[in-house]
């Protein structure tokens, strides 16, 4: 017999019907809904007809132009027309910097004299590039399916209010406000200044970008704020140090000499009246960040992402070049290493591509896994894709594998000796005699690894041509005995090489001639896109991966601590994490040099480093051979 409070349930239905003038079923069918086949949301809502509009999102409690009102951010959203019927979705967001473009600045001066202090010279302008905010596909693809997206342009640019900071916690607010406001606990205006409220949100909300654009999801995701069920950071910012720094050092983004995060604000900064209303704030950072020591400090502690990792509620789906030197792999790996140590749900993607988005390098498997991320954590399907392998590793162009983690399980650290003469290998050579170089300050990583034979700008030792392929995974770490007399450059560069020629990733994305008719189409956007393949070119060798110390700072980042002049010092630092295989018969290297051209800071040339090869070592995480 039927309880009482199951006869209740019928019952009171009947009463709703009988006041309403409807049937309870009659009033679900009205109320429209996402459609699931084969564990997927299907595209069943129309990108034509859906619902725009702005909303300008208030950012309590942040007050970045000191204007005495609280920041605004402005939100452009899209929306299946259903939403005005009661259909509630999720939203896919991208908080960028970029939308409204960015302006000339002047990089600062790399060339500088014994103390660090630019030297005179024409300051060139850097047009940096904007992220690509992914070619407009989540539109065409996701909002079909049930989704809607929500593009946020930041503090400081475009019709933003507050000023851009390069990282520091106001930027953070920003997209936090505007995933408060879609969970209703913030308040939102349109250009009336008329409140909206975003009743058609689910309040959930996953955050994807590129770059800039995929750094803010790392830094909101670190404040724990409810409501962020997933991030999508792509070629991002952990720690806005180790982009603009390394290990005490001053160092650029590659391609991008000279810049800092005073430049990169300055840039982003497109807002009305922006010089007025933040030039004075831009002008502290430019004296916060300290170019002269490099040292880590509260202003660079307060751009560390890493420090919160702590508060990440959401799961993390991590996506990086091997090949990118803008933004390095540093970021990505210090991150997934601090999120596996809390055992956040998570997943890789490293391709053999440099600053790239993989829409523009695997489209269909991207789409795929991506649509199964996102169904699984914003629409709650069970898609499968917790049950796939977490990461997904192209070791070589086109040659993907897919493995249970990352690193590879099975990977060691291996020691290999330097020797005097050139020698790398597994024995120790402890009584090698000690080898100098002297710095220079206008020849390449690439000429000084090009060089044959002895060469008074750098050390180089090889081991002989490998019997098998060596796989490492993880990151490589060198220790050096080493002496510093009569100069001033500070800088210890150590390049790990892959000495044989092979084809190899050029940085370049090639058309195959095919097309992929992605998503739904509307005018100016068709939904299809012309499909791509990494550029290869056959070359004799290759810098896999590069590391950098500024000496003063062998004990720690934050305290600059001068060397006596010919005394020695064991100095020990990371390369960046890299993912590589040195092929049989290829040969194993090491290179030494001071100033890397086109990264660290140029003083002038003349120091001497004298290297004690027997009591210096690299460190290489190498896979079992088996695992791979």
């Amino acid at each position: 017999m039927p309880s009482r409070k199951a006869l209740a349930m019928p019952l009171a239905a009947l009463l709703v019907a009988a006041l309403t003038g409807t049937t309870p079923a009659a009033a679900a069918a009205d109320t429209p809904g996402i459609k699931v086949e084969n564990h997927a949301t299907q595209p069943v809502f129309s990108r034509a007809d859906a619902i725009k509009q702005t909303v300008y999102v208030e950012v309590a409690g942040t007050d970045s132009d000191n204007d005495g009102a609280p920041d605004r951010v402005a939100v452009d959203i899209l929306r299946p027309k259903e939403t005005d019927a009661g259909l509630k979705v999720p939203v896919i967001m991208e908080a960028s910097p970029y939308y409204a473009g960015g302006n000339d600045v002047a990089n600062h001066t790399v060339d500088v004299d014994e103390n660090g202090n630019p030297l005179p010279t024409l300051r060139s302008l850097a047009n940096k590039l904007a992220a690509e905010p992914f070619a407009g596909y989540y539109d065409n693809y996701f909002l079909p399916r049930g989704y809607a997206i929500a593009l946020v342009e930041n503090l400081g640019s475009g019709r933003a209010t507050g000023c851009p900071t390069s990282g520091d916690r106001n930027e953070t607010a920003g997209p936090k406000a505007a995933i408060d406001w879609l969970n209703g606990r913030a308040r939102g205006f349109d250009a009336d200044g008329n409140p909206v409220a975003a009743g058609w949100s689910t309040g959930k909300v996953g955050m994807i970008g590129v770059s800039y654009n995929g750094t803010l999801p790392n830094a909101v995701a670190a404040t724990g704020v409810e409501g962020l069920k997933t991030i999508v950071p792509i070629a991002a910012i952990s720690s806005w140090y180790d982009y603009y720094r390394a290990n005490g050092g001053v160092l650029a983004p590659g391609g991008f000499q000279g810049e800092d995060l005073d430049v990169l604000a300055k840039y982003v900064l497109t807002r009305q009246n922006g010089q007025e209303a933040c030039g004075a704030l831009i002008d502290s950072i430019t004296t916060g960040q300290d170019r002269i020591t490099g040292d880590y400090s509260p202003l660079w502690d307060a751009r560390n992402y890493l420090n919160d990792v702590n508060k990440v509620k959401a799961s993390v789906f991590v996506v990086h070049g091997l090949n990118d030197w803008n933004v390095k792999t540093k970021q990505f790996a210090q991150w997934w290493y601090a999120l596996a140590k809390r055992h956040v749900p998570r997943k890789i993607w490293l391709h053999q591509g440099t600053h790239m988005n993989p829409f523009s390098l695997r489209t269909a498997e991207w789409l795929r896994q991506l649509h199964g991320w996102f169904d699984y954590w914003l629409h709650g399907i069970d898609s499968g894709i917790m049950r796939e392998p977490q990461a997904d590793v192209e070791i070589g162009p086109g040659q993907w594998g897919r493995h249970a983690s990352w690193p590879l399980p099975g990977t060691a650290s291996v020691p290999l000796h330097l020797g005097s003469g050139g020698q790398l290998g597994l024995l120790p050579r402890p009584l090698s005699p000690r080898e100098t170089f002297t710095d220079q300050k206008t020849r390449t990583a690439e000429q000084l690894v090009e060089a044959t034979g002895a060469d008074p700008n750098r050390l180089a030792y090889t081991t002989g041509e490998l019997p098998a392929d060596v796989r490492i995974s993880g990151t490589p770490t060198v220790s050096v005995r080493a002496s510093v007399r009569d100069g001033a450059s500070p800088y210890l560069t150590a390049l790990l090489v892959d000495y044989g020629a092979d084809v190899r990733a050029n940085g370049t994305l090639v058309p195959t001639g095919e097309t992929l008719c992605y998503g739904q189409g509307v005018p100016g956007d068709t939904g299809c896109t012309a499909l791509r393949t990494l550029g290869t070119a056959t070359t004799p060798y290759k810098i896999v991966t590069r590391g950098w110390l500024d000496v003063r700072n062998r004990v720690r980042a934050d305290r600059t601590q001068p060397l006596k002049a010919g005394k020695e010092y064991d100095f020990t630092w990371d390369f960046q994490p890299t993912d590589h295989v040195f092929k049989k018969g290829h040969r194993l290297g090491l290179v030494i040099i001071s100033t890397d051209y086109d990264y660290t800071l140029r003083y002038p040339p003349g120091t001497k480093f004298t290297v004690a090869p027997g009591k210096s070592a690299l460190k290489l995480p190498v896979v079992t051979p088996a695992r791979w």
